[in-house]
């Protein structure tokens, strides 16, 4: 008897995500699992792709991201909005009503007290509902209401949120202990006001006065000592000691409170303690020029935790210390003083000007004499940057970017400084340098890391962006900030239109899928709504990475929080290149695709495929919408691709392809304000191989 044919086995093939966008690989070139278009995915530390978090205002009132929401079991009489108070008669309780479309009863947030079951409910004394039980929080029925009702809560707390008080853009950010601070022009745009988050918004920071002194004799005058001319008296913020000692040539100046009862002028004064000086002139307001960028730099030079301080500037103005109290304007000497860019380095403070590099003295960021160990180093071309490299035990370096050159400043101070230059081809563009187990800069041709090298002390460079070269050249002159991201080893580089690299940078030397060294892991680009004008990236006094940026319409936004651009929507797509499964030139019949989706909440995602190149002989497959929740619900609570598993963090989710083709493209997609991130590892895709391509 004539046997039937056998039909060819079902195969199976994994491969991860990784290696991130590759626009310039030829396609049968490119490694499994590379993107050939994306949009708001990063890559995770150990490969992936994962959708990036979202950012929403800021000023020190409660986060958005915080927001719980409560369900208020009710029957319902009245009318009532989203927005209004909701008071317990009884109870006296208060909540916000965060939704209309709740069937149970009423869904608040911002609660404050507690309903109890049976009192009447009212808006503006008038009865709306009677309570019929009391209100629980979180209880949504499934995971994704629960999404649904932490995203309408954060609405509530949204619009509490304001911009940092005057007009224009936010010119500087920065953390420092438990607060927030950012520039911003006035609202005439006559000057630039430095403000602080608090609990009921943004405060402007009080600027004092500065008066100059010389003749400085007895003793070192106190901070909170008092200033005495006549009937003139004022409360010393500062001594800011510039030159000579305090037995008679001591200058340098005195930042004071307003004066009561005048003004100072020419002449002696006296200091609580005992100390004698001679006032050179009246006091002047410390005042900040419009317009300029600042940037900043945190160190502390005397060794107590009360001694760290922000050093900053911002092109426009004289460099200035900050201790969250009194700012303190920084006199280098130079006729025109007003720095650039600013690092601290072995114990100095660095400011540069034009093609000059400048410090202080060691440890004396107020004295800028050659006595003290201030010195100048001449670079030749326009210093764009400052970066801090290590080294070996008392061995780190001090990279000063140009704009067409590098060098390298090896030593401890003035007397063996070396400055090397290390490229006279290659320097960097302003706000886009720095250092994440190696150090990250944009010149005009692309991104290139400056390691370090098995010789001792030295460094070497490669460019990393090649494989978006097309995406990032007309972006390049338009480079405004970047940032590092420690916990996702990540460089993050922002241009003034929104858009933006995320380079994940290898951390994991023995990673099979990235190979050893030091490197880029890959890459993607993002579209952000609110373009990053600054931004600051720190870890203060212990607590975890904060990241907080400035952009054009005043507003300072948290980043990597919540599930949307500050409710608006997250929109993302990873176009995975065409995969041949090893066989390039066989027909397969595609079966199946089984997605690696990792995540900590409820999710939903689309999925596409396109066939053998995109050919237009294959009919267009049809999107599928798939959800998956990564906790809360049970195997039988949905259908095969709207499933929730309990206790899981890893959900393979299957999808169904149909077609014939020698390769295939996965395409995966979203748009929503509501999810949390989540996370594609790989794919498992199901196939059967027919015959050779005629």
């Amino acid at each position: 008897m004539k046997q039937r044919p056998r039909l060819p086995p079902t195969q199976t093939k994994f491969f991860a995500f990784n290696g991130g966008l590759d626009l310039v690989t030829p396609t049968l070139s490119k490694p499994n699992g590379t993107l050939s278009a994306v949009s708001n995915m990063e890559i995770g530390i150990a490969g992936g792709y994962k959708r990036i978090a979202g950012y929403e205002r800021f000023d020190g009132l409660p986060k958005p991201s915080d927001a719980v929401y409560y369900i208020l079991p009710a029957t319902i009489t009245g009318s009532y909005a989203t927005g209004n108070t909701l008071t317990g008669a009884t109870s006296g309780a208060t909540g916000i009503i965060a939704t209309t479309g709740a069937a149970q009863g009423f869904v608040l947030t911002k609660v404050v007290g507690t309903y109890v079951s049976g009192e009447n409910l009212q808006i503006a004394a008038a009865t709306v509902a009677v309570a019929t039980a009391t209100a629980s929080s979180g209880a949504a029925s499934t995971p994704a209401l629960n999404a649904s009702y932490l995203n309408l809560a954060a609405t509530q707390y949204r619009s509490d949120i304001g911009k940092v008080p005057g007009s224009g853009s936010v010119l500087g950010v920065f953390q420092y202990g438990s607060l927030v601070y950012a520039f911003r022009n006035n609202a005439g745009a006559t000057a630039a006001v430095l403000h602080k988050s608090s609990a009921s918004g943004w405060a402007a920071v009080t600027m004092y006065n500065e008066v100059s002194f010389t003749v400085g004799n007895v003793v070192t005058p106190l901070d909170a000592a008092v200033l005495t001319q006549g009937g003139v008296t004022a409360t010393i913020q500062r001594v800011v000691t510039q030159s000579g000692a305090w037995s008679g040539t001591a200058a340098g100046r005195f930042i004071i409170t307003n004066p009561a009862g005048g003004n100072f002028a020419a002449g002696a004064a006296t200091i609580s303690g005992g100390a004698t000086v001679t006032l050179t002139a009246i006091q002047t307001a410390i005042t900040f020029l419009p317009s300029g960028r600042f940037e900043f730099d945190i160190f502390n030079f005397g060794g107590q935790l009360g001694t760290r301080k922000v050093y900053g500037c911002d092109g426009k103005n004289r460099g200035f210390e900050f201790d969250g109290t009194t700012l303190v304007p920084i006199s280098t000497g130079m006729t025109v003083d007003i720095p650039t860019h600013v690092a601290i380095h072995k114990f100095h403070l660095f400011f540069s000007f034009a093609s000059s590099a400048q410090h202080s003295g060691i440890s004396t960021p107020y004295i800028w004499t050659i006595i003290s160990g201030a010195a100048e180093l001449g670079i030749g071309d326009t210093v764009t940057a400052f970066l801090r490299l290590p080294g070996g035990t008392g061995s780190g370096s001090l990279a000063i970017y140009a704009a067409n050159s590098t060098h390298i400043l090896y030593g401890n101070n003035s007397t063996d400084w070396n400055l090397v230059p290390f490229d006279s081809e290659t320097g960097s563009l302003k706000w886009t340098t720095q250092y994440i187990t190696q150090g990250v800069s944009l010149h005009s041709k692309g991104l290139v890391l400056l390691s370090t090298t098995q010789a001792y002390g030295n460094f070497q460079s490669a460019s990393i962006s090649n494989k978006i070269k097309p995406y990032l050249n007309d972006l390049i002159p338009t480079a405004t900030a970047s940032c590092i991201v420690r916990d996702k080893n990540q460089y993050r580089l922002f241009f003034s239109g929104g858009d933006a690299v995320y380079v994940t940078l290898n951390a994991i030397a023995s990673n099979p899928n990235v190979g050893t060294g030091s490197g880029a892991f890959g890459m993607t680009v993002i579209t952000l709504p609110d373009p990053v004008l600054c931004i600051a990236s720190q870890t203060e006094l212990g607590n975890g990475e904060e990241i907080y940026f400035g952009s054009s319409s005043g507003y300072v936004f948290q980043m990597d929080v919540g599930t949307s651009f500050d409710g608006g929507v997250i929109a993302w797509h990873g176009d995975i290149a065409f995969n041949h499964c090893g066989t390039p030139r066989t027909i397969k019949t595609f079966l199946k695709g089984v997605h690696e989706v990792s995540g900590n909440g409820y999710c939903e995602f689309s999925f596409n495929y396109s066939l053998s190149y995109a050919s237009t002989e294959f009919e267009a497959s049809v999107t599928e919408n798939l959800t998956s929740g990564f906790s809360g619900g049970s195997w039988d609570s949905g259908t095969w691709d709207a499933l929730f598993w309990d206790g899981r963090t890893l959900i393979p989710s299957e999808s169904p392809i149909n077609g014939d083709a020698e390769n295939i493209s996965l395409i995966f997609q979203g748009s929503s304000a509501e999810f949390v991130p989540f996370q594609f590892d790989g794919e498992i895709l199901q196939y059967i191989e027919r015959r050779l391509l005629r």
